[in-house]
């Protein structure tokens, strides 16, 4: 049955299009923090559909309200009132910190990125860009030119002027044997001169953690440090909290809190794990910018009543049950359980993270070279074991990535520890 679905799956859909495994699999349910496939196969899933499924998978509070939602009206466009779209966006708008908040809604964390952009390069009249090496920003035309990641760029033309700053990767890199206070240092005074040879950017636009990029990121404060740099020049500063947001990082909220010495971004982006599943991006940012645009716009699908109804289900479970501080506790158990299983193994790096955002880095033993065909071994013999991973890195890295749903439990910790120890030890 899978064999057949691989190979319609060839015939119709890109080559481009990537497909883990080297015998792929169709996940047909899933409940809580696991999921089945088509031949009745049972996986702790440790990825949650690349950090989107955020809570929990079937999470009844929000199947009942997107069942509910479905009964009454799925779809109207922006162009109506929408109560749950106001609803939503009034809950985000407090939550993001950004005074006098104003929130658009989008279909995914691609469109939500290009939105910021918009509204940046359009507020501040520069099609210039800072971004960060290493980075990932979406799939898009604009979003793939921002991005500072090789394996994620299939083109160099750009409608953006980008240029690249130093500092998303604290461990490699010209400054990675500095201290973190040198390295912050260093960084700023490379961005000091960067801005003293060109016509000035409209926006920086950083994740706290970079997530394609294999969970690498600079020491607390970098971005607070950057900011001061950027606001003396009026410069605009966009978090991109597609993957850092609602909690997961365990110490904060939103991943730029480890940064935020000097209050929220002027942007904030989001997508992923606020729908559970459900096609959810946006932005928030502060009026003037929002409202900078001087013409008409509409979403047909943004903000749509049956996600904004799963998005307002999902938020309110999450805070009620404090999953951030779960995130935090286990996710503190969780790493410190594979620093210790993968001590022994040569192949291992780095395992670094924060909360329930774990990158473990593989490269060939005794050297900083990546060895792909290694993680790709260990992916694979976590499978066999019953745990779904994902995989990613720059830098010219092979890193694993490990991002359960937030109610994960200690006992699915320890679990899924065994099994990814056993998949590292399984390495020739």
């Amino acid at each position: 049955m899978t064999h057949d679905l691989l190979g319609r799956h060839r015939a119709v859909l890109p080559d481009w299009l990537a497909l883990y495994y080297e015998e792929p699999i169709e996940i047909t349910h899933g409940e809580g923090r696991h999921v089945w496939d088509a031949e009745g196969n049972r996986y702790l899933d440790f990825f949650g559909g690349i950090l989107t499924t955020m809570t929990a998978h079937a999470l009844p509070e929000v199947t009942k309200a997107v069942s509910e939602q479905a009964g009454r009206i799925i779809h109207s466009s922006t162009l109506y009132l929408n109560r749950p779209m106001v609803e939503l966006a009034e809950r985000i708008a407090q939550l993001s910190g950004i005074p006098d908040a104003r929130v658009f809604f989008t279909t995914s964390g691609t469109e939500a990125n290009d939105t910021a952009l918009l509204l940046a390069t359009t507020y501040r009249r520069s099609n210039t860009v800072l971004a960060m090496r290493n980075s990932y920003h979406g799939r898009s035309f604009s979003s793939v030119g921002i991005t500072g990641n090789r394996g994620w760029s299939p083109t160099s033309l750009s409608p953006l002027q980008t240029l690249y700053v130093h500092g998303g990767v604290r461990t490699r890199g010209p400054y990675a044997a500095l201290s973190d206070g040198d390295f912050i240092a260093a960084c700023v005074d490379d961005l000091v001169d960067l801005l003293g040879h060109t016509r000035p950017p409209a926006a920086l636009i950083a994740e706290p953690i970079q997530g394609v990029g294999g969970f690498t990121s600079p020491p607390d404060g970098l971005y607070a440090a950057f900011r001061e740099v950027l606001h003396e020049r009026g410069i605009l500063w966009i978090a991109d909290e597609v993957q850092t947001g609602w909690g997961r990082t365990g110490e904060h909220f939103w991943g730029w809190q480890a940064h935020g010495r000097h209050g929220p971004p002027d942007i904030v982006t989001f997508a992923k794990g606020i729908g559970n599943g459900m096609s959810i991006g946006g932005v928030v940012a502060r009026s003037e910018i929002m409202n900078c645009l001087d013409s008409n716009s509409i979403s047909t699908f943004g903000g749509t009543q049956i996600t904004m109804a799963a998005g307002l289900a999902n938020l309110n479970y999450l805070l009620e049950h404090d999953l951030q501080g779960n995130a935090r506790r286990v996710g503190g158990l969780l790493i410190e359980r594979l620093r210790a299983a993968a001590a022994h193994v040569p192949a291992v790096r780095e395992v670094r993270g924060r909360g329930l955002m774990i990158g473990i880095e593989i490269t060939r033993p005794g050297t900083d070279e990546a060895d792909p065909a290694t993680a790709a071994a260990v992916l694979e013999a976590a499978r066999a074991g019953g745990l779904l991973i994902g995989k990613g890195g720059g830098h010219n890295t092979s890193s694993l990535r490990i991002a359960p749903p937030l109610s994960l439990n200690v006992a699915e910790a320890e679990e899924g520890a065994a099994i990814l120890e056993d998949a590292l030890r399984s390495i020739p």
